[in-house]
């Protein structure tokens, strides 16, 4: 099979113009494949979607007729693959979710249910650690601080020093020590492999059909999946959480959707089958991880093939900023991040240690010292139900830091099912006056939480209104401010309220809404 087209579709046209535009607005439809690479959200990975013109469709009012109302749904090369007789070739799937309306907020609740519908190990969101030490004191003491307040998993992040590919039994012995002695105190351990994003040697590397060479290509090169090197890494990563029991798996670099022309790799036969093959090979590992119940981090869209979280979205240096910038723009990535995804898709990022510079002012060690920042990150997070990579080497450093974190962790397992609700966008973060969102969820006893935020250095009072349609609620809410006195507000034609407000200086507040 040289080639295949999985989907055709004729569309009612996005919009009716008698000139070519420089864009056109397209149908209003959602298209979403699993063969998906290189990008963190979906948009970007889609590699598989085509608007095409009908020349047949005669009638437009497009007098070139280039109007884009044909959707084509195919792999952008190949796949060029034999298939012998009595065989069947199985394609990658698409999903095709349309829409009822141009509302910005209901048309991402509409591919928001739909992940929840066909991925749903996507609504998975455990507490994590991103440790950054493989040294066996610094471990056993974080799980035992992770026990301590609530945490529920450990990543050995990047930096640490685990290295899944190393072959030993001493090695896998040692870290399934760790992984037994996590287990015991009720928590998972897993850690961190990189895969594409570096280069191997000229035999191993993918290579450029310009100029039949590696490099020029996407991470300017990367090993080839289908060469010998590359199986023997996926044998090598399955062989090490095999023996060692690990049950959490972090995968930078992942397969950015590199073709190859090399035609003395074994696992492909040259540039037509090179794409096709290669994604079977990273598509095969996390299907195999999903099987096994192994909780994946990748920050790459393969949420489809069954990893549990990418990246919501942000720009690694802007954790080197001031701490209170960083506070603003994690709201800002958390309001813009969540208008498509849920929020236990993603994650967000808080370096406990400096990361990418910035010195004293960017930095959260020592915990006990920046106790109000480090709090207000953990709620304006677990407020919105986005986990983060917290990065460091512990939890907390005094007594007074691990009452924080428990009491913060606490109050997140008190609401967690609303938490991980979807948000409803209520105002972005400006650094100029109050934001804020809210989780809907009509199933639950709690309809709604909204999450309000003042980064103001003095007290608010505000008139905030709540949108409640997505509740359910239809006639009264009873609304009580984080576990005040509960008040009841009559909801007006379409179905909001109007509530008074009191946001403490550079702090937050939450309501309840039942």
């Amino acid at each position: 099979m040289n080639e295949f087209k999985l989907e055709q579709l004729a569309m009612v046209e996005g919009e009716s113009l008698v000139d070519v535009p420089k864009h056109f607005e397209k149908p209003n439809i959602h298209i979403e494949t699993d063969y998906a690479f290189g990008a963190m959200q979906q948009k970007t990975s889609d590699k598989t979607t085509f608007w095409e013109p009908d020349p047949r469709y005669t009638s437009q009012t497009n007098y070139p007729m280039q109007l884009p109302v044909m959707l084509e749904v195919r792999p952008p090369l190949g796949p060029n693959v034999a298939i012998a007789k009595g065989d069947t070739i199985t394609t990658f799937r698409v999903w095709e979710t349309p829409f009822d309306s141009f509302d910005k907020e209901r048309k991402g609740l509409f591919i928001r249910k739909m992940y929840r519908t066909i991925s749903p190990w996507t609504t998975e969101n455990p507490i994590f650690l991103h440790l950054t030490s493989t040294d066996p004191a610094t471990i056993k003491s974080a799980v035992d601080q992770c026990a301590e307040v609530g945490y529920e998993m450990i990543i050995l992040s990047f930096g640490s020093g685990l290295n899944m590919e190393k072959e030993s039994p001493e090695y896998y012995a040692e870290f399934k020590e760790y992984v037994d002695y996590a287990k015991s105190k009720g928590i998972e351990l897993g850690g961190y492999s990189l895969l594409s994003s570096r280069w191997i040697s000229d035999e191993v590397d993918v290579i450029n059909p310009e100029t039949g060479k590696r490099g020029g290509m996407i991470f300017g090169s990367s090993p080839c999946l289908c060469s010998d090197w590359g199986y023997d890494y996926f044998r090598k990563i399955k062989t090490f959480l095999n023996e060692t029991g690990m049950s959490v798996f972090e995968h930078d670099g992942s397969y950015p959707g590199n073709v190859c022309a090399s035609t003395t790799h074994t696992y492909h036969n040259g540039l037509e089958d090179s794409q096709w093959k290669q994604y079977a090979q990273i598509q095969g590992l996390y299907k195999w991880m999903r099987s096994e119940g192994i909780y994946m981090n990748v920050p790459d869209f393969y949420i489809n093939s069954g990893t549990n979280k990418t990246g919501i979205g942000y720009r690694e240096v802007n954790w080197s900023l001031p701490r209170e910038r960083q506070l603003i723009l994690g709201r800002q990535n958390i309001y813009d991040g969540l208008w498509k995804t849920i929020p236990s898709m993603s994650w967000t990022f808080v370096p406990l240690t400096e990361y990418h510079g910035g010195g004293a002012a960017a930095t959260l060690e020592p915990l006990n010292d920046h106790l109000v920042d480090y709090e207000s990150h953990m709620m304006q997070n677990y407020g919105s139900g986005v986990q983060a990579c917290y990065r460091g080497p512990r939890l907390y450093d005094t007594p007074k830091t691990k009452a924080v974190v428990a009491n913060v962790i606490n109050w997140y397992k008190k609401y967690r099912d609303i938490l991980n609700s979807d948000v409803i966008h209520l105002k972005r973060p400006s650094g100029k006056d109050w934001d804020g969102i809210m989780h809907a969820n009509p199933k639950l006893k709690e309809k709604g939480l909204a999450m309000l935020f003042n980064p103001l250095s003095k007290e608010i009072v505000r008139e905030i209104k709540l949108p409640l349609y997505y509740t359910g609620l239809t006639k009264t809410a009873k609304v009580r401010e984080k576990e005040g006195k509960v008040k009841s507000y009559q909801l007006n034609r379409d179905y909001v309220i109007t509530v008074k407000v009191t946001i403490p200086a550079n702090s937050y507040t939450w309501l309840v809404i039942e």
